[in-house]
């Protein structure tokens, strides 16, 4: 779906009044079955996986491709390559296909991280970046969330220095699903992308809700030193394909191709390529999503837990005690959740799930705490 179309569905379904048009929005989407996912017999919602995905038509896509699997996969990038740049609004040359955003993390955190480079980031937030490129002795000043669990602007560029090679955003951060105010990220970046590169995660940019929310790609339109990443692991439900992307100015792109790796597969393109077509299961993924946080925010309602209102497929939460105790707690209902986040150790993380997976997370989490 392009950028352009997904803000005018969201204004045509009102998707900033709470779904208040839900039922008529569940017109407009396929009706896609459930399944029951028998290779696992635990509830899996650590992972912020779409477990609807791939869609009907994706799945169809990877059965037909079968014969394309003995080629080198570099004719049908190219094509990928077009859809992405058409759906972003920009020109191929800025765009930079990797196996999964994670491959772009590291690349990233390659380039700017090698020679004792200086990287900036929240923290709590994603750490493949910021971890791969510690092993190339690059130098993470970690800024603690403010109160509110966001990024903490401010902070971040009193860090700024000579040495700083790149700053990290993760917006909506993971783990604790806010956004920031689009005015302060846009004021921030406009105001240190001089500083240093900054480096925009937009891995769950789809889940935002609100209309007019800006990606970062519009700043790198302007030629601004502003890298975006995104993913087909989330929404489109790829996340066992592994295909992603960066957008950057040509210049930037060019170095960020020279440190990619591992790339991505033909069947992984060609899903990627179906999935972009397929609007329907788009708007799927994302009322399903709304609907199975409306069921975890009731039973943390229930329960009396805080947790932040969420921008993405998974809620943070606050346990009370120690987190391990209540992975391992959870396990014996056979549901699975997220990792730890020091320093917020008592704070869980849960991705959603189906409705179905939901409900037995919402009886778990009440033997548990309770």
């Amino acid at each position: 779906m392009k950028n352009i179309d997904r803000r005018q569905w969201l204004k045509t379904v009102s998707l900033t009044s709470s779904f208040a048009l839900l039922g008529g929005l569940e017109s407009m989407a396929l009706d896609f079955p459930l399944r029951t996912n028998l290779a696992y017999s635990m509830v899996l919602l650590n992972a912020n996986e779409n477990p609807y995905g791939p869609s009907e038509r994706v799945r169809k896509t990877l059965t037909n491709s079968f014969d394309k699997a003995c080629r080198y996969p570099f004719r049908s990038l190219s094509g990928l390559v077009e859809m992405i740049a058409l759906k972003e609004g920009v020109n191929k040359d800025h765009v930079v296909v990797t196996g999964g955003s994670t491959e772009g993390l590291k690349a990233t955190g390659l380039v700017y991280g090698l020679g004792n480079g200086e990287i900036i980031s929240a923290d709590p937030t994603f750490q493949a970046m910021l971890r791969y490129a510690e092993t190339f002795k690059a130098k993470v000043h970690r800024v603690p969330l403010n109160g509110n669990m966001e990024h903490d602007l401010p902070a971040m560029a009193e860090k700024i220095n000579n040495n700083t090679r790149l700053i990290f955003i993760c917006n909506p951060n993971n783990p604790t699903g806010t956004i920031l105010n689009k005015s302060s990220l846009l004021d921030f970046c406009k105001s240190h992308d001089n500083d240093a590169v900054i480096f925009s995660d937009e891995a769950y940019y789809d889940f935002i809700t609100e209309p007019e929310y800006p990606s970062m790609v519009e700043l790198v339109k302007e030629g601004r030193n502003i890298i975006v990443s995104k993913t087909f692991s989330k929404v489109y439900g790829l996340a066992g394909l592994r295909v992603g992307y960066l957008i950057a100015k040509p210049e930037i792109a060019r170095k960020l191709k020279s440190a990619v790796m591992a790339n991505t597969n033909i069947l992984a393109i060609e899903a990627a390529k179906e999935s972009l077509r397929d609007d329907e299961f788009y708007k799927y993924s994302i009322m399903q999503n709304f609907k199975a946080k409306s069921l975890i925010y009731q039973y943390l309602d229930d329960l009396g837990l805080e947790y932040v209102k969420s921008h993405t497929n998974f809620v943070f939460f606050k346990t009370g005690r120690p987190i391990q105790g209540v992975i391992d707690d959870m396990k014996k209902y056979n549901v699975l959740i997220g990792r730890p986040f020091p320093p917020l150790n008592q704070w869980a993380r849960i991705s959603t799930g189906k409705l179905a997976d939901m409900e037995v997370f919402g009886k778990a989490l009440k033997q548990v705490m309770s």
